[in-house]
C-alpha cells in the first residue's frame, strides 16, 4: 500500500497539482503511522524487501519529514519557481528513502543507498541560494563517491565467499578473528562519512548552508540516518574485528563532538550552526553503536528520530527568519523576540529539544547512549560530560543571540507567522515532545 502511494505520488507531481500532493502526502503519513502497533518482527513487502521496526521507524520519519518539506516550500510555488520539477524531485527522493530502509538485500540497498545521492544534488543545484551551491555540491558528491567504492568492492566480495547478500543469512559470517581488517574498513567507511564522522564532515556545512530549506530538511531529517542505519546493519557481521577497534570509533565520534561543538560557538550563520550541530549529534550515536549492546542501539535510533524532527524544525525556523530579513547572520536577526513574538515559542520549544532536555525523544535516546559508552569504558564519562554541557551552550547561544537584544531600525514590520508555518512547526514539536509518553514501547520494541 506505502509504495503504491508512493508511486501515486509521482505521477500526481506531473499533475503540477501542489495541494493534491500536500493532500496525499498527509494521507500518507497517517496510513503509515496506522500500523504502528503491527508486530514488525518481519514484514515482507514483496521481492527483496521487508520492514522490521529499524526499518518502520525510519519509514514512517522519511515520510512525514517529505510531507513538511513540501508544506513548508511554499515559495516555491509562489514564485513559480520550476514548482513540478521541485514536486518530482522529492517525491523520487521518497522513492527512494523507502526502497533503502525496506532493504533486505545487501546489494539493492546499496543501490538505494546511493541513489539518494542524484535528488539531493538536483535540489542543491536547482533551488540553492547562492553561486557557491556548485561547490557545496561537488563536495558532497565526491565525499560520499569516494567513500562509496570500497563499500561495493567489499559486498562483491563477500557475495564470492557467501554466494547471497541477504541480510538475514549473512549476520555473523564475518564474526571470526581471522577476517581482513582492511575489509571490515571498506565496509564501514561509506556509512561514517554519511553519518557524517568528524574529519569526514566537511561536506555537510556546504551542502546545508546552500540548500533550500527543503534540501536542508531532508539532509538533517533522514539522509543522515542512512549511515547509522547502514552500520546498524553490517557491524552485526564484524562483531569480533569491531570491538579491536570500536576505541577508535569511539574517540573520534565523542573527541570529534566536542571539537565540533567549540566551532558552533563561534558560528554566526544560523543554518551553518545549526549543521554543524548535527556532527556533535551524531558522534554520540557513534559511539553507541559501535558499543555494541541493546542500549546504544536503541538510543541511536531514538536520537535517529528525536534529531530529524528537531533539526529539520530548527532549519525551518532559520528559513522563516531569511525569508523576511534577507539574511541568516546571527549579528543581523536580533531581537527577534520582539519582531516575531508568536514565532518564540517555537524557537524555545526546539531548541530545548536540541540540547536534549525533558520532556523530548532526544532526552530519552541520549540516556541510552550515555549508558551504553559509560558502560564500555568510564574514561569516556568526562568526553561525553564536556560534549553535553558544550552542546547547551551553543544552542543557547544560538537563541538568546538571536531571540533578545534590540532589532535593526532598517527592519520595519512583517507578518509574525502564517497558519501554514505554524502547522508545519507544529507537526515537528508534538511528535518530539509526545512521543517520549510512550517511551517504554519505542525502547523495547526496537
Amino acid at each position: 500500500m506505502l509504495k503504491f502511494l508512493v508511486l501515486n505520488m509521482v505521477l500526481m507531481s506531473f499533475v503540477m497539482n501542489w495541494n493534491l500532493i500536500q493532500m496525499g502526502l498527509l494521507v500518507m503519513c497517517f496510513i503509515t503511522l496506522l500500523m504502528v502497533s503491527h508486530d514488525f518482527y518481519f514484514f515482507c513487502l514483496g521481492h527483496m524487501t521487508g520492514v522490521d521496526y529499524l526499518s518502520y521507524a525510519l519509514i514512517a520519519l522519511s515520510v512525514w519529514i517529505v510531507m513538511l518539506m513540501v508544506y513548508s516550500s511554499s515559495s516555491v510555488k509562489k514564485t513559480s519557481n520550476f514548482s513540478s520539477g521541485f514536486l518530482l524531485v522529492n517525491l523520487g527522493l521518497l522513492v527512494v528513502l523507502v526502497l533503502t530502509f525496506s532493504s533486505v538485500n545487501y546489494l539493492m540497498f546499496y543501490i538505494s543507498f546511493e541513489s539518494s545521492l542524484i535528488p539531493m544534488l538536483v535540489l542543491i543545484l536547482g533551488w540553492g541560494y547562492q553561486p557557491e551551491r556548485i561547490q557545496a555540491g561537488v563536495y558532497m558528491l565526491f565525499y560520499t563517491l569516494f567513500a562509496s567504492l570500497p563499500l561495493l568492492v567489499s559486498l562483491l566480495s563477500l557475495y564470492s565467499l557467501s554466494g547471497s547478500l541477504n541480510m538475514g543469512l549473512l549476520a555473523g559470517l564475518m564474526s571470526g578473528p581471522s577476517v581482513n581488517i582492511l575489509w571490515y574498513f571498506c565496509t564501514v567507511f561509506a556509512f561514517m562519512v554519511k553519518l557524517p564522522l568528524f574529519l569526514f564532515h566537511l561536506w555537510l556545512p556546504k551542502a546545508h548552508v546552500e540548500a533550500p530549506v527543503s534540501g536542508s530538511m531532508i539532509l538533517a531529517g533522514v539522509l543522515l540516518k542512512l549511515g547509522g542505519y547502514g552500520l546498524i546493519r553490517v557491524l552485526s557481521m564484524f562483531s569480533e574485528v569491531n570491538k579491536m577497534f570500536s576505541w577508535v570509533w569511539m574517540s573520534l565520534g565523542i573527541l570529534g563532538g566536542m571539537v565540533i561543538s567549540l566551532m558552533c560557538l563561534r558560528q554566526v550563520d544560523m543554518k551553518s550552526l545549526i549543521a554543524y550541530s548535527s556532527v556533535a549529534h551524531m558522534g554520540l550515536v557513534l559511539g553507541g553503536l559501535v558499543s555494541m549492546s541493546s542500549w546504544g542501539l536503541n538510543g541511536a535510533l531514538v536520537v535517529m528520530v528525536g534529531h530529524g524532527l528537531c533539526s529539520s524544525g530548527l532549519f525551518c525556523l532559520a528559513n522563516m527568519v531569511y525569508e523576511r530579513l534577507g539574511s541568516r547572520s546571527l549579528m543581523i536577526s536580533k531581537g527577534l523576540l520582539s519582531f516575531m513574538p508568536s514565532m518564540g515559542f517555537w524557537w524555545f520549544l526546539l531548541v530545548v529539544g536540541n540540547m536534549a532536555a525533558p520532556p523530548t525523544l532526544n532526552l530519552m535516546g541520549e540516556i541510552s547512549l550515555i549508558i551504553s559508552v559509560v558502560s564500555w569504558s568510564k574514561l569516556v564519562m568526562l568526553g561525553v560530560g564536556a560534549l553535553s554541557f558544550f552542546s547547551a551552550a551553543y544552542i543557547l547561544y544560538m537563541y538568546s543571540l538571536s531571540q533578545h537584544g534590540l532589532f535593526a531600525s532598517s527592519f520595519y514590520s512583517c507578518c509574525s507567522g502564517k497558519v501554514g508555518e505554524y502547522f508545519v512547526l507544529m507537526l515537528h514539536g508534538i511528535p518530539l515532545n509526545a512521543v517520549f509518553m510512550k517511551g517504554v514501547l519505542v525502547l523495547s520494541n526496537s
